[in-house]
């Protein structure tokens, strides 16, 4: 969501704090700008659109200071505007807020304020909280106790970073609840950071600390105080973060979405990495806590996540049922705490999340956590709320993913899950020797078997060409690969605003089949494996009412071949990885497809990379 910026030090903060801000860019926005205090006044700038309007206002009209704060905003109470850009001012001009959340009570403290005579100059939740912290140092309290007694008045889940001109040698930031990351930056010569997101400091710095829910952090040049909101000390030291800041970058690649397709290869062989012992055929995930008792004792799990992660998820419960035996059940994150789920000490709440700060993914590990549930996390982002707050977890590994529209934050659960299912299957007796080596055998293939695919990316290109043009798109897929169905309809419609449908292709006959006719594109997921018949019939089906059919196939398949219009074809792969193969080709077409129509692929509209809101 909201990207946030600070930095205290010697040098001049505007150009570090726009730096962060651009590698902050992926999380979508609609609005920036920056804040610096001068002698005794604080200078803003504040633009509507992308970086590059606050970026050309800082040029005509520059700043500078030694600290700052920035801000892009996407928009949540008042429209994309220049009035309701971040940072906001206080009526005195002496006291900046940044803000990501949404203040719940926001309309109840704005009634309080306007009677007391605050006038507003924006729409936004976010005002009241910079006339909140001016009316508390009015009243004599120093900005730490200001910002305490604002923070204990806000309703909802919040990131609040906050500075003023009478007290220029500090920072104060605090997170309440599950708004999103705080992390704080620990510099050389006497300069620190604060952001939202770790690639904008990565450039800067890799020694870091992560607010919890409910601390807050007093930065100075000399480093950064820890409490509690209700002003508990809390001690804390720094981590040193392993991520390159060449990661975040694009290199050679147009758009991130293309860099981090290729980067496949590469993020999956991460992932397994330090995990899979080839030679004595078993897997090893230490940071899960996972132990023979415990998993003697999981009757159920239950996989909660948004989006791209969910439909990994879904892959999963095949995997854990097939091979462990275990009942899982797939809750879309935000229904899961609304639906008094049945819950004990016997149940695992399993969270996806690439950025590990998903607001709906945190509060269903919550309502877990309030059952009794044992808490394990599959997140990319070091140090995230989902990983910290999980009995155990598994770390994605893929490194920084940029474009909005998730790739190898994709392919990589599944690899962990297909790991855990084996894992569990080992510690339950479910598995023999023999069976256990071959599975774990078969991830060795994988890094190959999806570089293979992407080296075709020229033939999918020729595909996208003659798709781009369609209006909509009809997904079809069955067992394992079904919920590939799903996701390559939403990598198509979030990136090229096309109208696209996942159903299990035993459905279509069921409604969908009304939709297919010349102008309608059916893709039919049809790998061999054991739905493979199966979905030689669907597309018979589809084909007999006129729809163009492009398949996803099996090198080889004639037969696919001769009853399809396109083939996207894909390397034999052992079934039960198979989804991690026949999505890549959906993420190369719908990437290709998006460019051909000249959109913007890694900032989607509408779009954010983590959504930290419900």
């Amino acid at each position: 969501m909201c990207g946030i910026v600070g930095y205290i030090g010697p040098r001049d903060a505007t150009p570090i704090i726009l730096g962060g801000l651009k590698r902050l860019e992926y999380r979508g926005y609609d609005s920036a700008g920056v804040a610096v205090l001068q002698e005794d006044s604080i200078e803003v700038r504040r633009e509507a659109g992308k970086l590059a309007n606050l970026t050309e206002s800082v040029q005509k009209s520059p700043l500078s200071g030694q600290v700052g704060i920035g801000h892009t905003r996407w928009a949540t109470h008042g429209a994309p505007s220049q009035q309701n850009a971040h940072p906001h001012l206080g009526q005195t001009g002496k006291v900046v807020v940044v803000h990501n959340g949404i203040v719940e009570n926001f309309l109840e403290l704005r009634d309080e304020l306007s009677a007391e005579g605050v006038d507003f100059k924006s729409e936004t939740d976010s005002e009241t909280i910079v006339h909140l912290v001016e009316h508390y140092m009015a009243s004599g309290l120093d900005l730490i106790e200001a910002a305490r007694a604002t923070f204990g008045h806000l309703e909802g889940a919040n990131v609040v970073v906050v500075m003023a001109v009478d007290e220029p040698d500090k920072i104060v930031t605090a997170r309440l609840g599950n708004a999103g990351g705080v992390v704080i930056g620990y510099g050389d010569d006497n300069e620190m950071y604060a952001a939202s997101d770790i690639p904008a400091i990565l450039e800067h710095t890799r020694r870091v600390v992560f607010l919890e829910s409910g601390q807050m952090a007093t930065i100075t040049r000399s480093g950064a105080a820890y409490e509690t909101v209700d002003g508990s000390k809390l001690e804390i030291s720094p981590q040193t973060i392993a991520w390159d800041p060449v990661a975040a970058e694009k290199g050679e690649y147009r758009h991130f979405m293309e860099k981090e397709i290729h980067e496949q290869v590469r993020a999956l062989t991460d992932t397994l990495a330090g995990r899979v012992d080839f030679d004595e055929g078993r897997i090893r995930l230490p940071q899960l806590n996972l132990t023979e008792e415990l998993a003697q004792r999981i009757q159920k799990i239950y996989i909660v996540a948004c989006g791209t992660a969910a439909y990994a998820g879904m892959v999963g419960k095949y995997l854990i049922e097939s091979i462990a035996r275990i009942p899982v059940e797939i809750d879309i994150a935000s229904e899961f705490r609304y639906r008094d789920p049945i819950v004990d000490e016997n149940t695992v709440v399993l969270a996806i999340s690439q950025s590990g700060e998903t607001a709906d993914t945190l509060a269903a590990m919550e309502e877990g956590r309030s059952k009794g549930a044992i808490l394990w996390s599959i997140v990319n982002a070091i140090g995230s709320q989902a990983m910290r707050v999980a009995d155990g977890f598994i770390s994605m590994q893929t490194g920084p993913e940029i474009g909005v529209a998730s790739t190898k934050a994709f392919t990589a659960p599944i690899v962990d899950l297909y790991m855990l299912a084996i894992l569990l299957a080992e510690l339950r007796g479910e598995l023999d020797t023999a069976k256990r080596r071959q599975m774990v055998a078969d991830l060795r293939l994988v890094p190959d078997l999806v570089g293979q695919v992407i080296e075709r990316e020229s033939d999918i290109e020729k595909i996208a060409h003659a798709l781009k043009d369609i209006k909509g798109c009809l997904y079809l897929g069955r067992g394992i690969n079904m919920p590939i169905a799903y996701e390559g309809a939403l990598k198509l419609k979030e990136i090229s605003y096309i109208h696209a449908e996942g159903y299990p292709a035993g459905e279509m006959k069921h409604g969908p089949i009304a939709l297919i006719d010349e102008e309608m594109p059916v893709i039919c997921l049809a790998p061999r494996d054991p739905w493979h018949e199966k979905m030689i019939s669907q597309i018979q089906q589809a084909k007999a009412r006129g729809g163009p059919v492009v398949a996803v196939a099996t090198d080889g398949d004639e037969l696919v071949a001769d009853m399809a219009d396109h083939v996207l074809w894909i390397p034999e792969t052992p079934w039960m990885l198979s989804p991690v193969i026949t999505v890549i080709p959906l993420q190369i077409l719908a990437y290709h497809i998006a460019s051909l129509r000249g959109l913007d692929v890694d900032q989607p509209r509408n779009l954010a990379k983590s959504v930290t809101v419900e």
